[in-house]
C-alpha cells in the first residue's frame, strides 16, 4: 500500500497548495488507512485556476483541432504504458478490483481515441446558397469549462468530458471529488508529458463549496456533473441561474427483467457482474430484477454463483464506513419488512484487510415494488427481486421509477425484446446485457431524474455541450443576378 504526499491543485503546468483551512484524510477503503491528507481550496485558489484556463484559452482554441488531437493521440499512448500503475493507484484510493480499474482505463483510452477522430467529425458545413453566395457553418470552442465527477470512476467519469471538450478547443478545470483525488493528479502530469500546453487543463480540490463556486463563476462557460439525483439536480439548478451550459447526471435504479426462456447460465452471470461489478457502486449496476413468471431456476443459479464471491477477491470495497452501514441498512429494512434475504452480504470480514469496507453480494427475494429498497438507489452490490405474472405487470413496475438510465431484458424471444425496448422509461436499454452501456460513438445518458440538461455526456452528441455554432455568409461575386437571397 503507497503512501502519497499532500494532495495538491494543478494550474499552469504545476502544482501548488491548497489553501483552505479544511483538511480531510484520504482514506483507502481496501484496508483502512490514509493514503494522503487534502486541504479544501478556497475562491482565491479557484480565481488562480480560472486566470491559468483563460490566459491559454486564445492559443489553444487558436490552432486547428488536428492539432490539438494530436496531443491525445500521445495521451492514449501514455495510459497505455501507465495502466498497470494506474490501476493500482484506482484500487487504492477506491477499493475496486484491480480487474476493475484495468477495464476503467480501457473505457478512459475508448474516450480518448474519440476524441482524436474529432477532426474528421468536426468538418463544419459549406454550401452555395445563391448566385456567388456562400453559407458556413462550424462549431467552436465555449472558452473556460469545468467538470465535476464522483468517486466510483476517479479516472473513466472525468476522461467522458476532458478529451472531447479539450479537443474541441475549450480549456477545462476539473474538480475531483474530495474522496479519490489521486488519480487525477496523476492525470495532470500524463496530459503535461503528452504536450498539452500550460492552462489547458487545471484541477481544483475540495467539498461542495468549490463546486457550487464553480457553478456560480462568471468565466466559467459550461459545466458538467456526475453523482447523485439530489446533487445533480441542485448543481443544474444553481449553473443555468447562473446562465451557463449545465449537463448533470444523477442516480439510478436500474430494473433488469428476467422470462421464462432467458438462458440460465448466461443471466445469472450477467446480472451478478452487473449488480456486483464495482462493489455496486455504478449508475449502471443492476439493482432491481423483476422475475417474469416461472424463473425460479434462474434465482437459484443466481444465488449458487453470487456465494462463489470472495470478498476482497472477486469484488472490491465500498467507498467508506458510511456506506457499508447505509448499505446493511437497507438489507435489514427490507428483511424487517418481510423480503427474504437469500444471499447475506452482511458483516463481510475480509482476512488481512479487517479494516477495509466491504459488503459481499446480497440477493434479496419477495421484494414488494413499495419497499425503500425497491425504489431508491443503494450504490451497493445488492439486488432485489419483485415477482411478476407477466410481462406488461414488469413493465409498469419499471416505467414507475422515477429515475431513466438503464434497462435490459433477459429472453430468447424478439417480440417480447422489443417490446421492451419499445416501451422502457429508459435511455439505455440491453437485451441479454447486465451493462447496457453504449461504446462510442455512440453515447451515454439516461432519461427522466437520472438526467438534468439536453444532450449526452459522452459520444457525437456531446460535441454540442462542449460548443457554440458560428455561422457566416460570405458573397464574393458581383451584383449580377441579384435576387432576395443574395
Amino acid at each position: 500500500m503507497s503512501v502519497f504526499s499532500p494532495v495538491l491543485n494543478f494550474y499552469n503546468n504545476g502544482f501548488h497548495p491548497c489553501s483552505g483551512s479544511v483538511d480531510i484524510p484520504v482514506t483507502s477503503p481496501v484496508d483502512g488507512r490514509r493514503l494522503a491528507t487534502l486541504s479544501f481550496s478556497t475562491e482565491a485558489d479557484l480565481e488562480k485556476a480560472v486566470a491559468s484556463a483563460a490566459g491559454a484559452f486564445p492559443v489553444w482554441s487558436g490552432m486547428s483541432i488536428r492539432e490539438r488531437a494530436q496531443v491525445f493521440y500521445r495521451y492514449k499512448n501514455l495510459l497505455h504504458e501507465h495502466a498497470t500503475a494506474l490501476a493500482q493507484l484506482i484500487h487504492e484510493e477506491n477499493g475496486k478490483t484491480v480487474g476493475e480499474a484495468i477495464a476503467e482505463i480501457e473505457k478512459s483510452i475508448e474516450v480518448t481515441e474519440f476524441a482524436c477522430s474529432l477532426p474528421q467529425m468536426m468538418t463544419g458545413e459549406l454550401q452555395e446558397v445563391s448566385k456567388g453566395v456562400e453559407c458556413r457553418m462550424e462549431s467552436v470552442p465555449l472558452g473556460v469549462v469545468a467538470c465535476i465527477t464522483p468517486f466510483n470512476f476517479p479516472l473513466m467519469v472525468p476522461h467522458w468530458t476532458i478529451p472531447i471538450a479539450i479537443t474541441l478547443g475549450n480549456c477545462m478545470i476539473l474538480k475531483p471529488s474530495e474522496k479519490v483525488p489521486l488519480s487525477a493528479m496523476k492525470m495532470a502530469e500524463l496530459l503535461k508529458q503528452a504536450g498539452l500546453p500550460a492552462g489547458v487543463f487545471n484541477i481544483i480540490h475540495g467539498g461542495s463549496d468549490i463546486a457550487e463556486s464553480i457553478c456560480n463563476h462568471p468565466r466559467i462557460e459550461a459545466v458538467s456533473f456526475v453523482g447523485s439525483t439530489a446533487v445533480a439536480r441542485q448543481v443544474y439548478r444553481t449553473a443555468t441561474h447562473a446562465l451557463k451550459k449545465c449537463l448533470a447526471l444523477g442516480g439510478a435504479k436500474n430494473h433488469l427483467l428476467v422470462l421464462p426462456d432467458a438462458l440460465p447460465e448466461m443471466t445469472s452471470k450477467n446480472i451478478l457482474a452487473s449488480m456486483s461489478g464495482c462493489a455496486g457502486q455504478r449508475c449502471m449496476a443492476a439493482s432491481a430484477m423483476i422475475a417474469v413468471g416461472s424463473v425460479q431456476h434462474i434465482i437459484d443459479k443466481l444465488c449458487e454463483e453470487a456465494r462463489k464471491l470472495v470478498p476482497g477477491r472477486d469484488i472490491g470495497a465500498v467507498i467508506s464506513r458510511e456506506a457499508k452501514e447505509r448499505i446493511e441498512h437497507y438489507i435489514s429494512e427490507a428483511e424487517s419488512e418481510g423480503a427474504q434475504v437469500l444471499v447475506d452480504g452482511r458483516n463481510t470480514v475480509v482476512t488481512g484487510s479487517e479494516e477495509g469496507y466491504y459488503v459481499g453480494p446480497t440477493v434479496i427475494d419477495w421484494v414488494n415494488p413499495g419497499m425503500r429498497i425497491a425504489r431508491e438507489e443503494v450504490f451497493g452490490p445488492v439486488i432485489c427481486i419483485t415477482r411478476t405474472a407477466t410481462l406488461q405487470e414488469a413493465l409498469k413496475i419499471e416505467n414507475a421509477n422515477k429515475y431513466g438510465n438503464a434497462t435490459s431484458v433477459f429472453t430468447q424471444d424478439g417480440a417480447m425484446a422489443k417490446q421492451v425496448i419499445e416501451r422502457a422509461n429508459a435511455g439505455m436499454v440491453g437485451v441479454n446485457i447486465g451493462v447496457p452501456v453504449p461504446r462510442e460513438p455512440f453515447s451515454f445518458g439516461g432519461w427522466n431524474e437520472s438526467k438534468f440538461g439536453s444532450g449526452d455526456i459522452t459520444g457525437k452528441s456531446s460535441t454540442a455541450f462542449w460548443s457554440k455554432l458560428k455561422k457566416s455568409t460570405v458573397k464574393w461575386q458581383a451584383e449580377a443576378g441579384i435576387n432576395w437571397m443574395s
